[in-house]
């Protein structure tokens, strides 16, 4: 039985451990602007995978991952020693896709918006297929009802003749 209680606060500790580390103790010069967004731990509480975004180009990127792969011992060891558990987790770094993602909404919305933008043109100028308000008031029913009958002959009211 696993405690998530648990896993979750180790997940959250090993988050700031690593992105403290790699603020103060790496000096990695391939190691470009990296951000630590997310940290997941296995339910043994022996794996843990830490996502990390880096603020750059390919190139950029690239360098930012040998840059962690190399510094892997010395982030484990550290994570080790702050944390107090019996067993380190092992440490694997995963590029966060979620930039990508965001990249990806943002351009569906810039295409949704330019499709929406054409309908607008298109509407601007064009009239209602029937009566603009298609639709029977209270009022009108009773109106039109008495239109179509005609002028009333039997008494009960005003005629004409």
């Amino acid at each position: 039985m696993t405690d998530t209680a648990r896993a979750r606060k180790l997940a959250d500790r090993i988050r700031v451990v690593v992105a403290e580390t790699l603020q103060r103790r790496i000096k990695d010069p391939r190691l470009g602007y990296v951000t630590i967004t997310d940290t997941r731990i296995t339910g043994d509480l022996r794996e843990a995978t830490v996502f990390y975004t880096v603020f750059g180009d390919d190139e950029e990127r690239a360098a930012s991952a040998a840059a962690l792969e190399s510094a892997k011992g010395v982030l484990r060891s550290e994570v080790g020693r702050q944390t107090g558990v019996r067993f380190t987790p092992t440490l694997t770094f995963v590029p966060d896709a979620l930039p990508d993602n965001a990249r990806t909404i943002d351009d569906l919305l810039a295409k949704a918006k330019a499709a929406d933008e054409q309908v607008r043109e298109a509407s601007s100028g064009a009239a209602y297929a029937g009566e603009a308000d298609p639709y029977r008031k209270p009022g009108e029913e009773e109106a039109e009802d008495d239109a179509a009958q005609g002028p009333r002959t039997d008494g009960k009211g005003s005629s004409d003749v």
